[in-house]
């Protein structure tokens, strides 16, 4: 066959980790989930790991992986938070690569990619390397192997880039056809105007370059390709599979690759169902044999190169004008705000150029003291990066290293390798993409930069902040009461840097509200007790203790004092310092003890103010998901309370409310608010049960109805999904266990044909790996007469359907 499709999806998220705790936070736009890669990956990720294709019915007929038919790149630091968030996911990634090797003559459908998306025409010699080396390492640890293919951020490429990658062994990269300058027949002398995509996509291209290295060049078929997004060819998974197959030129003889490349969110976040409409037209192009399902590594080993071409030099996807989007006010915008500029963009660049300058002689410098090569320790450092254990660092400290490190010289070397690995995230390409300075996407490469300063500060004892903002003043907002960069950095920036006293005052506040325990793990820090004295009266706590904050990532340590005090609700009041001799320690102890006995709570704040001066904190220092945590166990007693008194005037008034009802008289808002919020919050708890009654269920369901109670769909969908996902795995684990079976198939009859609409994808999976399995072998026990079994399938099967799916 000489057709043939390769579908490419970028799969790619910016870092969000709170730079000191190496955690995503809390991101309250998310909700119901508890951050956007969470949110991302239910809605995309994990959704192409295991995608529908249905009958003409609607009914699931199977369930596939697409990544293990599509060409795929995931961003390194997206994969490294899918390995801890969403293990499951992430190993369905790494599994389709498998599959794909053996579909695709020994090839793997995924890609590598620079590190963390850098626009590399941008980046300066030593960061194209370690990005191109931080990118291929981790992918092979992944992966397995070593990559054939690169994506590059943006597919942003000059010359330079592209030496970096052939340099390291990559064999081939993905281009939009804008970025081809010119092409022409291996062994002709003329070379054909490209300028303006005027390429043929069809086939790959070598690219010669001045060192005598080659790379192949694929670029994609760019209107395809925007189709997806503007053309809506997602709605239908056949229209969509037409539309590739009919992009093929009868008139070209040679065989032709109709390839296209979008972002990976497409299929299932930016259009829902995107997913079953990729897999549904995989599925129709090759029942039909309209062309064969390939990869770029496998069409370029059967069909190499019989033309070459040149790039346009600093040019990319996604700036009209080059990879002006990620240094000056070119125009390129998200179109939102169309009143808006984007001259900002020059002086955020100056500043981090400026601060990346400023701190590698520093690193220089430094890392010879320590007996390190520089740069090629940096280049190593992904192996830290990826495998924080102490035997893993302590491992590569002695490789880097030639003489033997003192603790405080450990310390130091893990801080400059941390400078250097902010110093990069620093230019995480979605900084520029967007229309303002302040977003978030700005924002947090400027923390990557206030981690870059605090630890050059402290390595140096240069103060470094001050020019660093001066240059930040002149990225100007376009919100003028956000001012500007140096604006957001002291709003928002500089309130959230954390240091070893910061993360002890966490630890204090937080042992206040969870039984005590000697060690705690608290995201990148661990707080070993060392003494704790808990004191209570009433709702008021004290707390007075000593403990040992350790850093994981730098190995830094300290031991602190602590004293906190609780009134009740969010009232706090603490102190932290280094710890202070055992006979000051004991002294504080003691006159905190025995004013908080004599409840002189005034007394008990003047000390802490006493003996902690500068150093108190309050529950404002919690970090996010801790403050939510504390919110939640306070505000428990006060939403008793309230849905107390909600339930007092539902009940008392019930009759009249039903006889309101009945008259269609619309009812008074106190009253249907009151209705909302009962029948809302006794659905909710029912889906959150571990065994909800579905005649109760049934009931509040006429009772909305009947009520026209306006639901609270996202957390009502939510929990029942979750509660019904849970049910599931409880099947899986126990398939004997026919009474879970009966309740949700009871609890599924009751739901269909609600307002709610439910999600039943993980469920879905469960019992399809099921049916594959424990059903067969049931089935076969059933044929043989065995009674148990026939009545085990005749459930398995009602609520298999109930689940949407076809035995």
């Amino acid at each position: 066959m000489t057709k043939h499709i390769c579908i490419h999806g970028h799969f790619y998220q910016p870092p969000r980790e709170n730079p000191w705790l190496n955690e995503v936070e809390l991101q309250e736009s998310a909700s119901p989930y508890h951050d956007w890669n969470e949110r991302i990956s239910d809605e995309c990720y994990a959704r192409n790991s295991a995608s529908r294709i249905l009958n003409a019915n609607g009914n699931i007929v199977d369930i596939i992986n697409n990544y293990s038919y599509i060409s795929f790149n995931f961003g390194p630091t997206l994969l490294e938070w899918m390995q801890k968030k969403d293990p499951e996911t992430y190993q369905a990634i790494l599994e389709a690569d498998k599959q794909s090797m053996k579909r695709f003559s020994g090839h793997g459908s995924a890609m590598a990619q620079v590190y963390n998306h850098i626009i590399m025409p941008l980046a300066n010699e030593r960061d194209k390397q370690t990005q191109v080396i931080w990118g291929i390492r981790d992918f092979q640890k992944r992966f397995g192997r070593m990559p054939e293919g690169m994506w590059l951020a943006e597919t942003a490429a000059d010359t330079a880039s592209l030496e970096v990658l052939a340099e390291h062994g990559i064999k081939f990269t993905v281009l939009s056809p804008y970025q081809a300058k010119a092409f022409r027949k291996i062994g002709e002398k003329e070379w054909h105007d490209a300028t303006g995509a005027k390429i043929n996509p069809r086939r790959p291209y070598v690219c010669k370059l001045p060192s005598g290295r080659e790379i192949v060049l694929f670029f994609y078929d760019g209107p395809v390709s925007q189709g997806i997004a503007f053309e809506r060819l997602l709605e239908h998974g056949d229209q969509f599979a037409k539309r590739l197959v009919n992009n093929f030129d009868e008139a070209q003889k040679d065989p032709q690759l109709m390839h296209i490349a979008t972002d990976g969110e497409t299929y299932g976040h930016h259009h829902r169902f995107g997913e079953m409409a990729l897999s549904f037209a995989l599925d129709y192009i090759t029942e039909e044999e309209l062309a064969r399902i390939t990869v770029y590594g496998e069409f370029m080993e059967k069909h190499p190169p019989q033309y070459e071409a040149q790039i346009i030099e600093e040019s990319s996807w996604s700036c009209a004008h080059g990879v002006e989007r990620w240094r000056s006010d070119c125009g390129c915008n998200t179109g939102g705000h169309p009143d808006w500029n984007q001259a900002w963009r020059g002086p955020l660049r100056d500043a981090f150029d400026w601060l990346r300058d400023t701190v590698a002689p520093l690193f220089e410098q430094e890392m010879q003291k320590l007996t390190a090569d520089p740069w090629k320790t940096r280049n190593d450092y992904i192996q830290v990066v990826m495998d924080r254990s102490e035997e893993n660092v302590a491992a590569f400290i002695r490789s880097h290293t030639t003489r033997e490190l003192s603790q405080a010289e450990q310390v130091r070397f893990l801080k400059l390798l941390e400078m250097q690995y902010h110093t990069l995230l620093i230019y995480t390409s979605c900084g520029w993409f967007f229309d303002e300075v302040t977003g978030i996407e700005t924002v947090q490469d400027i923390f990557y930069a206030a981690r870059t300063l605090q630890l050059a500060q402290e390595l140096s004892g240069q103060e470094l902040e001050s020019e660093f903002l001066l240059l930040l003043s002149k990225a100007k907002s376009n919100v003028p009461e956000e001012g500007d960069a140096c604006y957001a950095y002291m709003r928002q920036v500089q309130p959230a840097i954390i240091d070893l006293l910061r993360v002890g005052a966490h630890y204090a506040v937080s042992s206040v509200f969870e039984d005590y325990r000697e060690t705690f793990d608290l995201y990148s820090f661990t707080a070993t007790s060392e003494a704790y004295d808990y004191l209570q009266a009433g709702r008021q706590r004290l707390a007075v203790g000593r403990a040992r904050i350790k850093s994981k990532i730098t190995w830094e340590e300290v031991t602190i004092t602590f004293g906190v005090l609780h009134l009740g609700d969010h009232q706090l009041f603490g102190g932290v310092r280094e710890f202070m001799s055992e006979q000051d320690y004991e002294e504080l102890r003691t006159e905190l003890q025995t004013a908080f006995d004599r409840g002189n709570v005034s007394e008990v704040i003047m000390l802490l103010d006493k003996h902690f001066e500068s150093h108190n904190y309050s529950f404002w220092h919690l970090f996010k998901d801790d403050q939510k945590k504390i919110l939640d166990q306070v505000l428990a007693q006060t939403m008793e309370s309230v849905e107390s008194d909600f339930q007092q005037v539902y009940d008392n008034n019930y009759p009249l409310i039903s006889a309101i009802k009945t008259y269609g008289i619309k009812l008074p808002r106190p009253l249907q608010t009151t209705v909302d919020y009962i029948v809302n919050t006794r659905l909710l708890r029912e889906f959150e049960s571990e065994k909800p009654d579905p005649q109760e269920i049934k009931r509040l369901l006429a009772e909305v109805k009947r009520m026209k109670v306006r639901l609270s769909y996202t957390s009502l969908e939510f929990a029942l999904t979750q509660r019904v996902d849970l049910l599931m795995k409880e099947v899986q684990e126990q398939p004997q266990k026919t009474e879970t079976i009966d309740l949700l198939i009871r609890l599924l009859e009751v739901m269909d044909g609600s307002k709610l609409e439910t999600d039943y994808w993980q469920a879905q999976n469960i019992a399809f790996r099921m049916q594959q399995d424990s059903y067969e072998i049931m089935r076969q026990q059933a044929e043989q007469g065995d009674s148990k079994a026939v009545a085990w399938c005749a459930k398995f099967e009602k609520l298999y359907n109930n689940l949407n799916l076809k035995v």
